[in-house]
């Protein structure tokens, strides 16, 4: 049985990882480091903590990873200015049938409470999550599991219970070695042959995930988890 969802954010729920990505090149690029797209789809959801060492043994120790993300953020924030935050699509739907459905939902993300609280409420949706879990609260980040565990307790659940959305590599690798029943929804690349076996499923859209839900708590049966602690 699902009993709650927990949601990754950016590039699940809201359409701005492609921004990161393009602003992460570009604050890099500007420091004088030849980062391309890959590089910056590589460190999707990647906590600081193996993000540094990951940039700088690709573009050496000069790599100051702060400052060029200090860099992203101001890029990030002129962008945001112009422009409004957009949902990804079937967001707003997948919402109304967990409130309906009483099924508790949480978020699980790398950015940090005061812009998540900030990007929610832009778009709408800020009041929609019983916890908002970030990376700063637990010891380590993704792609380790300590995020997805901390949400489940905060749901007062067994990481077994909750559902897991996400959309990058890091973050489907730090659900599934929480034990939750992960479902990709892929943003800027698929899943590949190691995320699949992952996996318990991939949709297009956040709206295919109601049918999941449907399924499973309709059958009662319990999805097979795959622990890769």
């Amino acid at each position: 049985m699902v009993k709650a969802v927990i949601f990754d954010m950016d590039g699940l729920l809201l359409d701005t990882e492609k921004l990161l990505v393009q602003f992460w090149v570009q604050a890099a690029n500007e420091a004088g480091f030849p980062m391309e797209r890959e590089h910056a789809l590589t460190i999707r959801s990647l906590h600081r903590k193996f993000a540094i060492p990951f940039l700088q043994g690709l573009f050496g120790a000069e790599f100051d990873y702060l400052k060029i993300r200090s860099r992203r953020m101001e890029l990030m924030n002129a962008y945001l200015a112009k422009h409004p935050l957009e949902l990804k699509r079937g967001a707003r739907e997948l919402l109304k049938f967990l409130n309906n459905s009483g099924l508790p939902a949480a978020i699980a993300t790398a950015t940090d409470f005061e812009r998540t609280k900030d990007y929610l409420t832009r778009t709408g949706i800020f009041g929609c999550f019983d916890r908002i879990v970030c990376a700063t609260m637990v010891e380590e980040g993704k792609p380790k599991p300590d995020i997805y565990l901390y949400a489940a307790n905060e749901l007062g659940l067994a990481s077994c219970e909750c559902m897991a959305l996400e959309d990058s590599p890091n973050g489907v690798k730090s659900a599934a070695a929480a034990g939750c029943v992960t479902v990709m929804v892929p943003d800027l690349t698929p899943p590949d042959e190691e995320l699949s076996r992952l996996i318990y499923a991939d949709v297009q859209s956040l709206e295919d995930v109601i049918g999941l839900v449907e399924d499973i708590n309709g059958c009662g049966c319990t999805p097979t988890i795959l622990n890769v602690m």
